[in-house]
């Protein structure tokens, strides 16, 4: 008789046994590239965006289909979107506009009045080198390196995420920036220069040491002292509030974590991912379908907006860190999180502009993007797909 081991997201597992729906990944696929036929006729048809030098889609909201110029911090998904369908198909067209929109913010490389490098910079050029080798490409993730590590403070051991709000805080780092720390692994790759990794070991443990909660929940954003190194304040940005657990953080958290461990083999970040992973799969306020509300201590649940993209970041991460952890329970999870993405939260063909998954929330107590498609969720459902295959 298999004993079962543990029961998630409305899958019971037994030993051995996963029982999940699989996807079909080639008909999403196909699905998806509809889509982006459709949003590359849009990014054509908008000629006030040209001439703002407006470079990559992001959303479409109130109706209204919203461009950002290159220092964005998402103008890197949809170019990454676009090395996703390459890597699939192999198709030239998808090569030659995944080159095309990557070139369109290969500036960036010098900006360092930002942390989000690493999704601006990595997620374009870092998947354009990864599946071509190609030299230009290297010299910018290195480029890009350098500028994200300009913003590291070596008495907080973090590297600041923004320059704004200086009266709210004075040295904010944000759980997000756990994202960007892949460039810098990279670089230290690429060049030998240790200390682009040191960098992203310090920023990775002192994140570990203070931004979760006993439960392994995140808080959103904490305030550092950069005289002593001590945190200042822990308060909330784009969650419910300050003590609550914002989807979205949770989820780049523990693909952050998981990310680590497959950078340095340190099974202290896989112990933490694993640790993040429970509070994401066994919270109770999570509906049957594994797509979370915005946020998971919102009281206003169940009348209030999922987070698609928070769920696609989840099942991407899932998948990546089922490799590592042994067990069944991850991918099985992964897969019913992306079959009820697939079924349920992706565009009929032809609508949202082409955006490929609907239902996302960016900024919820700023009333900015609230149950939209976003060009983040996107790349990340893409991202879940190429990896649901291995």
């Amino acid at each position: 008789m298999n004993k079962i081991l543990v029961s998630i997201l409305g899958i019971t597992l037994t030993a051995g046994i996963a029982r999940a729906q699989k996807i079909n990944v080639s008909k999403a696929f196909a699905s998806a590239e509809k889509q982006t036929d459709v949003l590359l006729s849009e990014i054509k048809k908008d000629t006030l965006a040209q001439r703002k030098n407006q470079v990559s889609p992001r959303t479409v909201e109130n109706g209204q289909f919203k461009m950002v110029v290159s220092r964005d911090w998402t103008s890197g998904f949809f170019p990454g979107e676009l090395w996703f369908f390459y890597e699939y198909t192999k198709n030239p067209k998808w090569l030659e506009l995944a080159r095309t929109y990557t070139e369109k913010i290969k500036k960036e490389q010098w900006n360092t009045g930002t942390h989000d490098l690493g999704f601006m910079i990595y997620c374009s050029f870092g998947n354009g080198y990864r599946l071509t080798k190609d030299s230009a490409y290297r010299s910018v993730i290195i480029q890009a390196a350098k500028s994200l590590s300009k913003r590291f403070n070596p008495v907080a051991g973090v590297i600041k995420s923004w320059d704004h709000n200086e009266d709210k805080w004075k040295y904010p780092v944000i759980i997000d920036n756990m994202m960007n720390l892949e460039l810098l692994f990279e670089a230290t790759k690429l060049t030998g220069d240790s200390s682009f990794y040191k960098i992203a070991i310090s920023h990775a443990n002192t994140t570990m040491k203070n931004h979760f909660r006993p439960d392994f929940s995140s808080w959103h954003v904490l305030d550092y002292d950069t005289q002593t190194g001590k945190v200042r304040q822990k308060v909330t940005a784009q969650g419910y509030s300050d003590e609550s657990a914002w989807a979205r953080g949770q989820a780049w958290a523990l693909y952050g974590f998981t990310m680590c461990y497959r950078e340095t083999g340190n099974k202290i970040y896989l112990s933490q991912a694993k640790s993040i992973a429970s509070f994401i799969l066994n919270n109770k306020s999570t509906p049957e379908d594994g797509i979370p509300y915005w946020d998971y201590n919102d009281p206003g649940i169940p009348n209030v907006s999922r987070d698609a993209s928070a769920a696609a970041i989840t099942a991407s991460a899932l998948y990546e860190l089922s490799g590592y952890a042994g067990s069944e329970g991850y991918r099985a999870a992964a897969d019913k999180i992306l079959t009820s993405l697939n079924k349920s939260y992706t565009s009929k063909a032809g609508e949202n502009r082409g955006f490929i998954l609907a239902h996302s929330t960016g900024h919820r107590p700023a009333h900015s993007e609230v149950d939209v498609p976003i060009n983040y969720a996107d790349y990340y459902y893409l991202e879940a797909l190429l990896r649901s295959r291995k």
